[in-house]
């Protein structure tokens, strides 16, 4: 298994998240008819594709360049909610990566970290808001948790990703407090939340593919 998560790794990552947004675009689709604007499939599904478009190009040198223009990608491809919160997730990622050609497993959390606080900063949500924050942030405290027990990365992503899908069934209760979503008062309750569950997609992908010791 390779010690650090560097550039071919990270491509792999999204190449797996496009995957696997492609396959659950409809169902990503059919529920954000029910709460929001019926886009979030789709416009994720153009946004990634267009993510591997420039990858296929060829790979920057560093994860934050490669982060970077995965953010700055999705913020002018995706419309909607979606591609500002993804995209700023991105950003911030490149910016906690710094300029090391590599990251060893807390400094991938680190970046995850980073994108959260992107997130919340770019859309406000806190805890319960019925979001992608709902999974995104069980996910990363359980990934931190992991790791200060010594679990090494593709574990502590496991945990994460129970954490986040945890998240995700969650939301399904809650009123919505953030988003076109905050509309339809209570409701909104019933429905589970499309950002949470495509951003557990985004945690899943992680967990599959970013083995490090």
């Amino acid at each position: 298994m390779p010690d650090t998560v560097d550039t071919a790794a990270l491509a792999g990552w999204l190449e797996e998240f496009a995957r696997l947004i492609t396959a659950e675009r409809d169902l990503l689709t059919r529920l954000d008819s029910a709460i929001g604007d019926a886009d979030h499939g789709v416009n994720l599904d153009r946004g990634m594709t267009a993510v591997l478009a420039a990858n296929a190009d060829g790979l920057p040198a560093t994860p934050a360049e490669l982060l970077k223009r995965t953010g700055m990608t999705l913020v002018s491809r995706v419309g909607g909610a979606s591609g500002p919160l993804y995209g700023t997730a991105f950003l911030r990622m490149a910016t906690a990566a710094g300029p090391a050609p590599a990251l060893d497993a807390r400094g991938f959390a680190k970046a995850l970290r980073a994108g959260l606080d992107g997130v919340v900063a770019r859309g406000k949500a806190q805890a319960g808001d019925k979001t992608m924050y709902d999974a995104l942030a069980p996910a990363i405290d359980a990934l931190d948790a992991a790791l200060d027990t010594g679990q090494p990365l593709h574990a502590a992503l496991t945990a994460a990703v129970q954490a986040a899908e945890q998240g995700r069934e969650a939301t399904i209760a809650m009123v919505a407090r953030k988003g076109r979503a905050s509309y339809l008062g209570e409701r909104s309750a019933g429905h589970q939340d499309p950002g949470a569950t495509s951003v557990t997609l985004l945690l899943a992908a992680a967990a599959t593919t970013l083995c490090v010791d």
